[in-house]
């Protein structure tokens, strides 16, 4: 194999490993839920996502996203990253190249014995040609998830499958589910078991864990906070560290 495909594997490999963590986590996990921001309310958060591996790490440093109740049971999305990788044969990047769209729709509202279910479908627009953190083709997610509560507890997750064009590409499906519990109005935690199958043609299916939660400074004010390790194939370690304000 040559030294310029090598180099492209290695550089796919990475944003491969980033997109699972960006694209469409429900913060700070990579799993999301179906629920929406409420009518005429924002969310915003400042964060960085990181994944690290034996032969260097990738990741935000950091990506802005807003969130907005556009209508009753719709919110649009928008993240800006600015990403990094580091490998020892390539040496620090840091760059832009895609901006992260995306309408959160809930078509059924939980009640006592229905769980309330929503789509999130989310663009990822090359914006900024940048050949480091991507390849210039506009990738589509499209999932369906599911949430339901019980006083305290809260248990959400859903499945969604990647069009991911290119040429090491290929399409790809996620699943994943998560559990959380409020132990106090300011301490949330949780955790999330999620798979994918591979999205690359060389590539292999990965399955792995995340914990973490939110502090809630204020009903306003939360840091937010996870960090996961693969269970099988390639082996690496992720972290989620943000501020969230909603208003």
């Amino acid at each position: 194999m040559g030294k310029g495909i090598f180099k492209i594997l290695i550089s796919t490999g990475f944003l491969s490993l980033l997109t699972i963590q960006q694209a469409f986590a429900g913060p700070p996990f990579n799993t999301d839920d179906p629920q929406p921001v409420d009518l005429n309310h924002w969310e915003y958060y400042i964060s960085s996502i990181n994944s690290f591996r034996a032969d260097g790490s990738s990741g935000t440093s950091p990506h802005v996203e807003v969130n907005y109740g556009l209508v009753r049971n719709v919110q649009v999305h928008l993240i800006v990253p600015l990403n990094y990788n580091y490998t020892a044969m390539n040496g620090f990047k840091l760059g832009y190249a895609y901006t992260e769209l995306g309408v959160k729709y809930r078509f059924i509202q939980e009640t006592e014995n229905m769980p309330q279910l929503g789509t999130f479908p989310i663009l990822e627009i090359p914006t900024i040609h940048n050949n480091q953190f991507g390849n210039g083709l506009t990738q589509l997610f499209i999932p369906l998830w599911a949430q339901k509560s019980w006083g305290k507890f809260t248990t959400y997750g859903g499945a969604g499958y990647w069009i991911n064009p290119g040429t090491y590409n290929q399409n790809w499906l996620f699943t994943g589910w998560e559990v959380q519990y409020d132990f106090s109005k300011v301490i949330t935690l949780g955790g999330e078991l999620y798979y994918h199958t591979a999205d690359e043609v060389a590539g292999n299916q990965a399955m792995g864990f995340n914990v973490g939660g939110s502090l809630n400074a204020s009903d306003k004010f939360h840091v937010i906070f996870s960090v996961g390790h693969s269970l099988i194939n390639e082996q690496f370690t992720t972290t989620y560290l943000g501020l969230l304000w909603t208003i």
